[in-house]
This record gives C-alpha cells, structure tokens and sequence, in this order.
C-alpha cells in the first residue's frame, strides 16, 4: 500500500495530508503552527498523521512541502546580510525602483525598506550596451575589493547584477566565478542565471531576494531533510509558486520560486477536483487563518502571472503595485484579501466596523482558543452566531470558550456600536464576506469572466462557512466543497506535477524574428529543462516541456504570455502565435488590434514531469450517525433559527439536505443557509446548489 503525503503550513495551523494511491482515501491532521520553528510544527504534524492513520514511513513514496519561510523572511525583514554587486553608476537601482504608486494621490507613501542597505551595494568597472556589445571592458582587480568586503564584514550572500547581462553574461560569469571561487561557502546568485530578462529593475530585484533569503531557506530546508530523513520518509520535495513541485536542490537554485507556495498547492488542489467532476471552469477560494485568496481555472487551465511583489500590501482588492519587491517568476494569478479566520475586527475612529488585516494568527490565536488573545476575530464571531459547535474541539484537538469570545465581541464591538451581541457579530461577518466577494470579482468579472457560468470549489478551514454568502453575491448556483477542506491546500502538493519555469530575453517585431535564433534559444532552455528532470529521477517518457512566449504591441509597455506551438519555428508557427495573442489581448482588456505590429519580448519554457494522477475520494464512516442534533444558528434574513446539525463522516453517496444546515468534520464547518441544499457525490465531494 502506498501514501503520498503534503504538509502545509498555514497562519494558524499546519496541515498533513495523506492519499492512498490505490483507492484515493484521504486522511488528515492538523497541528498548531509554531512561528518560532516552523519545522518543529511539520515534524511533529508528520508524526502524529503516520501514526493516527497507520502509515508506515516506508509506505510514503511521495514527500511534498509547501513552506511560507521565504515569505516570512521578507515581510519580517530577517533575510540574510547581502552584497549587491552592479555596474559603475547602478548602485541604486533598487533604491530608485519605478515610479508605480499604490495611491496615485498620496505624495508621502513610503517604499518598501530595501533589501541590501547603501554601504552593501558594491560597484564594479564594466559595461556593456543595449546590443549586448561591450563598451567598457570588466576591471577584474576591482573584484579583490568586494571579495575583501565580504570576508571584513560577515557577508551571509551575494547578488550580482550587472548591465545588459541578459544579452551578454560574459562579465557577469566572471564576477560570478571569481567569487565563488574566493567564497566557496557563500551562495551567489547572478541575474543571468536567475532571471536572463529585461527591465533591470525587476531583474535586480528578483536576484537580491534570492539572495536575501536563500541562506534561510537552505538552513531551514536542509534541517527539515534531515529530520524527515531520520523518520525514514522520502526526499522532500517543495511547492513552487506557479503550481509544481521542485526537488531541494533546484529550490535553492532559485529560492523566489518557492514564494506563495501554500497559495498555489490549494489552486492546484481546485484543478484537480475540476478534472475529477468534470467541470473545466472553477474558482477556487481559500480561506485560512489569516488571508482569503481566489483564483480562476477556465478550460482546466491554471492561470499564473509574472507581476508579483512580495511584501506588497494587499487591498481589498488587489495587490497594489509600488508596494513590494518585485519578482519576475511565474506565480499562480490570485487575489488575495486580509480575511481570515484569525483576522481581528475593530472599530475606526469615524465609528465604522472594519475587519484586518491585523490577525491574531496562530499566537495567541482567536480570543475563544483561550491561548491569551484578547480582540475579536472572525472565529470568535462564528461561534457566537452558532456556525461553530462550542462542545467541539477545533481540529480534533482544541478547547474552545464561546463565553470569552461573547465577552470580547460584546466589550470591543456591540458596546460602542450599541448593538446586541448577535448584530456585531453578524455586522463583522458582512464585512468580511464584502471584502473576500471583492477578490472573487477580481478573478473573474476583471478578467473578462462571468462568475455565473463557474462552479465555486471552497476551503480552507473557514471557506465552508462563508462560500454561500460569497457565491449569492456573485451569482454562483452551485458549490463544491471537497474532501478534507481545512487541508485541501495540502492535498495539492500530492497532486502537483515536478514543474520548473526558463525565461530568455528575445526583442524582436514577430514578422522579423529570426527562426534559427528562436530555436536555437528555446533548445537551450530545453537542454537545461532535461538536465533538472534528470537529476529529479524523473522517468522520461514523463516529461513534457512546453513553449510560450511572453508579446505586446510595439507601442505597449507590458506583455502577454500566450502558449507556442511545439516544433520547428516556421511562419505558420509566428502566426499562429501572433492570433493567439489578439485573442488573448481583446478577453484582458477587452479590445485588440490585428493590424497593429506585434513584439517578442521574451521566449519562455516550462518544464514539467508528470506524477501518476489521483483520484480524492471520501467514504462515510459506517460507525458515525449522520445527524447529530440541533442547534440555533443565526442567518442573515431569518435570525436565529433551530438548524439540523450533521457530522460529515456519517453522510453517505446520495444524502441530500436540505438548509439550514451545518455539517461539521474534524478539519472545517459547512454551512448550507436556508436557500441552499447540499448533495453528496459517490466521491464523498458535497455539492451545494441553491434553491433559488
């Protein structure tokens, strides 16, 4: 019997899930997140999932991970001390940025802090120019100095990004060389070989985050190798934040990749339910602990974006651009709002109810978890409006006092807003699902997509709860509410392929492209796609590697990525890529122009090995009644009414009820409101539809 097995962890807690590769069974187990050690919180989950769902180490041959340690190390400020290495006169680039702005309007809005501090950003003698011709030869005795800067000043990496490197990497090699040869201990990341890209802004950027958290991330990776290693499970595999998994050694190659990567394994979980139900068109919506994130799937295709920054400050909208440290890696496309379950509602000095984006997160947690918070949280309003059991311990394991969070909601909202506990606390959940029904809009109706023609696939441990107040704003008749929802972000890491993403700058109007050229670029991306699955032990007749290319028209400033055909590069080929673009051009922005010139920037490559597909199912555990009681439960519309209470385990294929209702699991709650009904499937997915 085999297992495959994801850990993700999460701002309140970290998820273990497992899949039976011959029968699709899914277990669970969650543990508190520890902040202070986060591998503490993965080994200790790990333990206890092997050991409740009798699981032998040996029985595992799959180990994925999906880890927030990049993230955390740059919105904490706790990267590694860094050396930025530029050409003469470039020393500030990360300092002068662009000139984006996330309020147009406000004339004090500060930058993000810079990664490497004024003193640390080094100069070298050298340039070459927009032809990739050298213009001033590299000065290699000015390389002894940053070599001695580094030793005097406890130097943890080094980036190099030097001018035009993208089209001639022949100084930036040298530099590189040199210095790793002088400082065989210390990772350097030069920009030809993280990002061979133009715009040197965003390539210096994504190579100085690199380096600023690649020490971490190796120091926490390899610990965490080691201690899954000792229990006898296999290599360990990482989450990347377009949707695939990479082995260590490729992650730290390349430690931007494995940003949003809990993000991207729910995603990809949602992809996979979609090909499971058949249905090709899905939103995937996410609720945790601290953050709601959506994403669209259309045709079973994931949608990812290379305009990401990380530390950026999220609206309730948007990621707002100027905010963060640009990172020109594909990221799966998400919006993501400051809404979760830990998520503390206050009141504005105008006496308006607002909710985040300060969380109580894992520590201290809800004021009902009883572990010292004190502020009212989303959770906290939950159970006192009855969605929660207050007799139930969260996760299986949890105490929780409904009496504390009544106390703490009735002192800090209902007594300044003179409202009854009831009305405060709904008044919070309003907010909250204004603020997340936002992101869901974004996905869809600002991408050209009406939400009405998509199924809702909600998790997350606190998405269940709130999906069909979402999905009555938008429009959406149907809801899926898979398997194991307050772990589902893990079970994608079981279902995700080996992915690794190559970019190569090629600027060029498309009726002018060089064939040969192309192809000669695209063959040695593909070479060094083949060499990373290869030493991935990943069965060739499983891989596929796949051709886009990122385009614009000659007057735009911002491209498109659209797929390329496989094969020679012909004029057909050009075209039809060319008509791809259009296409895509006019559902973004809603217009196009066939007659206008179209531009190359850049030629892509994603490299993929397959893993064997899954299918998740859920049987009803015989031994479990399927109601359980009643309870009152407050609804929007109704007030408090006496709602039927089901425990998910017991509910077989083909039980159908009727709302309201609440079916509770160990790992999430499901609320079906009044004009609702939920089915469950032969699979064990409960699919809600609404009666209206």
């Amino acid at each position: 019997m085999s297992w495959r097995i994801g850990v993700d962890i999460g701002g309140t807690f970290t998820d273990v899930a497992l899949v039976n590769e011959a029968d699709g069974r899914i277990g669970i187990a969650k543990v508190p997140t520890t902040p202070g050690d986060f591998g503490q919180g993965v080994v200790r989950a790990l333990t206890i999932a092997l050991d409740e769902h009798g699981v032998a180490a040996d029985q595992v041959t799959l180990l994925s991970h999906a880890t927030t340690v990049v993230t955390n190390a740059v919105l904490e400020g706790k990267g590694a001390r860094t050396v930025l290495v530029s050409t003469r006169g470039f020393r500030d680039i990360l300092e002068l940025r662009r000139s984006a702005r996330a309020d147009l309007y406000d004339m004090f809005q500060d930058p993000p802090s810079v990664l490497v501090p004024r003193h640390c950003r080094l100069e070298v003698d050298e340039r070459i120019d927009a032809a990739g011709e050298v213009v001033t030869p590299l000065n290699e005795a000015g390389i002894d100095a940053i070599i001695e800067f580094v030793r005097q000043n406890d130097i943890e990496a080094v980036a190099v990004s030097l001018l035009y490197s993208f089209l001639n990497d022949d100084h930036e090699r040298i530099v590189g060389a040199r210095l790793r040869a002088a400082l065989p201990d210390l990772p350097v990341f030069l920009s030809s070989e993280v990002l061979p890209e133009i715009r040197e802004f965003e390539r210096t950027s994504t190579t100085a985050v690199c380096a600023y958290v690649g020490p971490i991330l190796e120091s926490y990776l390899r610990r965490l190798e080691d201690a899954v290693a000792a229990m006898g499970l296999p290599r360990l595999y990482v989450m990347g934040s377009s949707g695939g998994v990479f082995d260590v050694a490729e992650g730290l190659k390349m430690p931007a990749m494995a940003i949003e990567s809990g993000p991207a394994a729910g995603v990809i979980a949602a992809a996979l339910i979609g090909r499971q139900l058949s249905k090709p068109n899905i939103i995937s919506f996410d609720m945790g602990g601290t953050t709601a994130k959506a994403s669209l799937i259309k045709d079973g295709q994931v949608e990812t974006t290379a305009e990401y920054e990380v530390g950026g400050t999220g609206s309730v909208s948007r990621w707002m651009h100027g905010t963060g440290h640009p990172i020109r890696v594909p990221v799966i496309d998400l919006a993501e709002v400051s809404a979760g379950g830990g998520s503390i509602a206050w009141i504005d000095p105008g006496g308006a109810l607002r909710v985040g984006p300060q969380s109580a997160g894992a520590e201290p947690g809800p004021v009902c978890y009883d572990a010292g918070g004190t502020l009212p949280t989303v959770t906290d309003c939950n159970l006192v409006l009855g969605y929660l059991d207050p007799q139930t311990k969260l996760a299986g394991r949890l105490a929780i006092r409904a009496d504390k969070a009544q106390a703490a909601i009735g002192e800090y909202l209902a007594g300044p807003l003179d409202l009854s506990i009831d009305e405060a606390a709904a008044g919070v959940l309003a907010v909250v699902d204004n603020a997340m029904a936002e992101a869901l809009r974004i996905v869809s109706v600002e991408r050209g997509h009406d939400p009405r023609e998509f199924s809702l696939v909600a998790f997350g441990g606190a998405g269940p709860m709130h999906a069909a107040a979402l999905a009555g704003e938008l429009g959406i008749a149907e809801i899926i509410v898979p398997p194991i929802p307050g772990g589902f972000s893990a079970l994608g890491l079981v279902a995700s392929d080996l992915k690794r993403d190559y970019v190569k700058t090629y600027y060029t109007l498309i009726d002018s492209a060089d064939h040969h050229a192309m192809e000669a670029i695209y063959a040695a991306m593909e070479q060094s796609a083949r060499a990373m699955l290869r030493a991935a032990e990943i069965p060739e007749a499983k891989w596929s590697l796949e051709r886009a290319a990122d385009l614009r028209y000659a007057r735009q400033a911002y491209e498109l990525t659209v797929p390329a055909r496989a094969g020679a590069v012909t004029n057909d080929m050009l075209d039809e890529l060319a008509e791809r673009f259009h296409r895509k051009h006019h559902q973004t922005y809603g217009h196009d122009n066939p007659h206008e010139a179209v531009q190359i920037v850049n030629l892509r490559l994603t490299a993929i090995g397959r893993l064997e597909g899954i299918a998740l199912r859920q049987a009803a555990d015989g031994g479990v009644a399927a109601r359980t009681g009643k309870r009152p439960v407050w609804f929007r519309g109704e007030g408090r009414v006496d709602c039927a209470v089901y425990a998910r385990a017991g509910l077989a294929a083909g039980d159908t009820l009727a709302g309201p209702a609440v079916i509770e699991a160990v790992d999430a709650t499901i609320v079906v409101p009044p004009a609702w009904r939920a089915t469950v499937n032969a699979d064990g997915h409960l699919i809600m539809e609404s009666k209206a």
